[in-house]
Protein backbone atom coordinates (compact mmCIF):
# COMPACT_ATOMS: atom_id res chain seq x y z
CA UNK A 1 0.00 0.00 0.00
CA UNK A 2 1.55 3.34 -0.83
CA UNK A 3 2.15 5.94 1.87
CA UNK A 4 -0.56 8.32 1.33
CA UNK A 5 1.31 11.27 3.06
CA UNK A 6 4.42 10.67 0.76
CA UNK A 7 2.14 10.36 -2.40
CA UNK A 8 0.21 13.71 -1.92
CA UNK A 9 3.61 15.60 -1.31
CA UNK A 10 4.96 14.23 -4.56
CA UNK A 11 1.40 15.33 -5.70
CA UNK A 12 2.47 18.77 -4.58
CA UNK A 13 5.35 18.74 -5.32
CA UNK A 14 4.76 18.47 -9.37
CA UNK A 15 2.02 20.86 -9.07
CA UNK A 16 4.41 23.61 -7.36
CA UNK A 17 7.25 22.63 -9.75
CA UNK A 18 4.69 24.06 -12.77
CA UNK A 19 4.38 26.99 -10.76
CA UNK A 20 7.93 28.01 -9.21
CA UNK A 21 10.16 26.14 -11.46
CA UNK A 22 13.08 23.91 -9.50
CA UNK A 23 15.88 26.65 -9.53
CA UNK A 24 13.06 29.37 -7.15
CA UNK A 25 11.00 25.88 -5.72
CA UNK A 26 11.94 25.80 -1.79
CA UNK A 27 10.49 23.08 0.84
CA UNK A 28 8.15 25.74 2.31
CA UNK A 29 6.80 26.12 -1.90
CA UNK A 30 6.06 22.30 -1.23
CA UNK A 31 4.37 22.37 2.43
CA UNK A 32 2.24 25.13 1.52
CA UNK A 33 0.72 23.34 -1.91
CA UNK A 34 0.59 20.45 0.54
CA UNK A 35 -1.30 22.22 3.08
CA UNK A 36 1.53 20.66 5.23
CA UNK A 37 3.57 21.84 7.52
CA UNK A 38 7.59 22.24 6.54
CA UNK A 39 8.20 20.08 9.19
CA UNK A 40 5.70 17.23 7.75
CA UNK A 41 7.86 17.15 4.41
CA UNK A 42 11.07 16.64 6.41
CA UNK A 43 9.70 13.60 8.34
CA UNK A 44 9.12 11.72 4.76
CA UNK A 45 12.37 13.78 3.27
CA UNK A 46 15.44 15.07 4.15
CA UNK A 47 15.79 18.39 2.08
CA UNK A 48 14.78 19.28 -1.15
CA UNK A 49 17.10 17.18 -3.07
CA UNK A 50 16.24 13.75 -1.62
CA UNK A 51 12.45 14.72 -2.30
CA UNK A 52 13.35 15.90 -5.76
CA UNK A 53 15.22 12.39 -6.45
CA UNK A 54 12.18 10.59 -5.10
CA UNK A 55 10.13 12.47 -7.22
CA UNK A 56 11.58 11.98 -10.25
CA UNK A 57 10.98 8.14 -9.56
CA UNK A 58 7.32 8.54 -9.03
CA UNK A 59 7.46 10.50 -12.53
CA UNK A 60 9.06 7.38 -13.90
CA UNK A 61 6.56 5.11 -12.91
CA UNK A 62 3.60 7.55 -14.38
CA UNK A 63 5.86 7.83 -17.44
CA UNK A 64 6.53 4.21 -17.93
CA UNK A 65 2.17 3.69 -17.42
CA UNK A 66 1.51 6.69 -20.57
CA UNK A 67 3.95 4.88 -22.68
CA UNK A 68 2.64 1.34 -22.14
CA UNK A 69 -0.84 2.88 -22.54
CA UNK A 70 0.36 3.58 -26.18
CA UNK A 71 -1.08 0.14 -27.45
CA UNK A 72 -2.51 -0.29 -30.77
CA UNK A 73 -3.14 -3.99 -33.12
CA UNK A 74 -0.45 -3.47 -35.32
CA UNK A 75 3.64 -2.13 -34.83
CA UNK A 76 2.59 0.64 -36.93
CA UNK A 77 -0.48 1.32 -35.21
CA UNK A 78 1.79 0.81 -31.68
CA UNK A 79 4.45 3.37 -33.14
CA UNK A 80 1.55 6.01 -34.21
CA UNK A 81 0.30 6.04 -30.23
CA UNK A 82 3.89 6.61 -28.99
CA UNK A 83 4.22 9.59 -31.34
CA UNK A 84 0.55 10.98 -29.91
CA UNK A 85 2.17 10.24 -26.20
CA UNK A 86 5.33 11.86 -26.70
CA UNK A 87 4.95 14.51 -29.31
CA UNK A 88 1.60 16.15 -28.80
CA UNK A 89 0.80 19.19 -26.98
CA UNK A 90 -1.49 19.25 -23.73
CA UNK A 91 -4.86 22.04 -24.48
CA UNK A 92 -4.41 23.41 -20.97
CA UNK A 93 -0.52 23.72 -21.09
CA UNK A 94 0.20 22.25 -18.38
CA UNK A 95 2.91 20.35 -19.80
CA UNK A 96 4.52 23.92 -21.06
CA UNK A 97 4.85 24.69 -17.02
CA UNK A 98 6.52 21.10 -16.32
CA UNK A 99 8.81 21.42 -19.18
CA UNK A 100 9.72 24.36 -18.20
CA UNK A 101 10.79 23.19 -14.90
CA UNK A 102 12.29 20.04 -15.86
CA UNK A 103 14.65 22.16 -18.10
CA UNK A 104 15.84 23.76 -15.44
CA UNK A 105 16.68 19.92 -13.38
CA UNK A 106 18.10 19.66 -16.76
CA UNK A 107 20.67 21.63 -16.20
CA UNK A 108 21.35 19.93 -12.55
CA UNK A 109 21.75 17.08 -14.13
CA UNK A 110 25.54 17.66 -14.83
CA UNK A 111 26.65 18.17 -11.25
CA UNK A 112 24.04 15.74 -9.64
CA UNK A 113 24.45 11.75 -10.36
CA UNK A 114 21.33 10.84 -8.97
CA UNK A 115 19.34 13.54 -11.08
CA UNK A 116 21.43 12.06 -14.60
CA UNK A 117 20.93 9.01 -13.76
CA UNK A 118 17.43 9.32 -13.48
CA UNK A 119 16.65 11.87 -16.14
CA UNK A 120 18.76 8.84 -18.23
CA UNK A 121 16.24 5.97 -17.21
CA UNK A 122 13.59 8.24 -19.02
CA UNK A 123 15.80 8.26 -22.48
CA UNK A 124 16.40 5.18 -22.47
CA UNK A 125 12.59 3.89 -21.86
CA UNK A 126 11.34 6.11 -24.30
CA UNK A 127 14.69 5.13 -27.02
CA UNK A 128 13.79 0.76 -26.02
CA UNK A 129 10.29 1.51 -26.45
CA UNK A 130 10.64 2.93 -29.93
CA UNK A 131 13.72 -0.43 -30.76
CA UNK A 132 11.11 -2.79 -29.19
CA UNK A 133 8.63 -1.65 -31.72
CA UNK A 134 10.94 -0.88 -34.83
CA UNK A 135 11.71 -4.70 -34.35
CA UNK A 136 8.29 -6.11 -34.09
CA UNK A 137 7.66 -4.10 -37.13
CA UNK A 138 10.56 -5.43 -39.26
CA UNK A 139 9.54 -9.26 -38.18
CA UNK A 140 5.97 -8.44 -39.73
CA UNK A 141 7.64 -6.79 -42.77
CA UNK A 142 5.26 -3.47 -41.70
CA UNK A 143 8.90 -1.52 -41.48
CA UNK A 144 11.89 -2.19 -44.14
CA UNK A 145 14.06 -4.71 -43.37
CA UNK A 146 17.01 -2.65 -43.94
CA UNK A 147 16.31 -0.46 -41.10
CA UNK A 148 18.25 -0.26 -38.10
CA UNK A 149 15.83 -0.30 -35.32
CA UNK A 150 18.52 0.79 -32.98
CA UNK A 151 19.44 3.84 -34.92
CA UNK A 152 16.26 4.77 -35.92
CA UNK A 153 14.97 4.69 -32.15
CA UNK A 154 17.80 6.78 -31.33
CA UNK A 155 17.06 9.05 -34.02
CA UNK A 156 13.76 9.44 -32.83
CA UNK A 157 14.71 9.77 -29.18
CA UNK A 158 16.68 12.81 -29.74
CA UNK A 159 14.53 14.30 -32.18
CA UNK A 160 11.60 14.15 -29.87
CA UNK A 161 13.62 15.29 -27.05
CA UNK A 162 15.80 18.05 -28.39
CA UNK A 163 12.45 19.52 -29.81
CA UNK A 164 10.70 19.62 -26.53
CA UNK A 165 14.34 21.59 -25.30
CA UNK A 166 14.31 23.47 -27.94
CA UNK A 167 10.64 25.04 -27.94
CA UNK A 168 11.11 25.64 -24.17
CA UNK A 169 14.64 27.10 -24.57
CA UNK A 170 14.01 29.32 -28.02
CA UNK A 171 10.99 29.73 -27.86
CA UNK A 172 10.51 27.79 -31.37
CA UNK A 173 7.27 25.74 -30.88
CA UNK A 174 6.92 22.29 -31.63
CA UNK A 175 3.64 21.75 -32.71
CA UNK A 176 5.06 20.33 -36.41
CA UNK A 177 7.20 18.14 -34.35
CA UNK A 178 4.06 14.74 -34.74
CA UNK A 179 4.07 15.62 -38.23
CA UNK A 180 7.82 15.53 -38.64
CA UNK A 181 7.89 11.89 -37.10
CA UNK A 182 4.95 10.32 -38.82
CA UNK A 183 6.88 11.94 -42.02
CA UNK A 184 10.12 9.93 -41.41
CA UNK A 185 7.89 7.17 -40.57
CA UNK A 186 6.32 6.84 -44.00
CA UNK A 187 9.28 8.28 -46.22
CA UNK A 188 12.22 6.12 -44.30
CA UNK A 189 10.64 3.50 -41.82
CA UNK A 190 7.87 1.89 -43.76
CA UNK A 191 8.06 -1.24 -46.21
CA UNK A 192 6.97 -1.27 -49.81
CA UNK A 193 3.81 -2.60 -50.89
CA UNK A 194 0.62 -3.57 -48.94
CA UNK A 195 1.85 -4.69 -45.78
CA UNK A 196 3.50 -1.50 -44.73
CA UNK A 197 1.37 1.17 -46.67
CA UNK A 198 4.30 2.87 -48.19
CA UNK A 199 3.91 3.24 -52.23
Amino acid sequence: MEDEPATEILHATYRALCEHGYANLTVQDIAAEADRSTASIHYHYDDKDQLFVAFLDYLYDRYTERLADAGGDSPRERLDALFEVSCRADPDGQQQAFRTAMLEVMAQAPYDDAIRERLAEFDTLLFERFQEILEAGIETGAFDERVDPAAAAEFLTATITGAHTREIATGTPSDRLYATVTQYTERHLLAEGPTGGAD
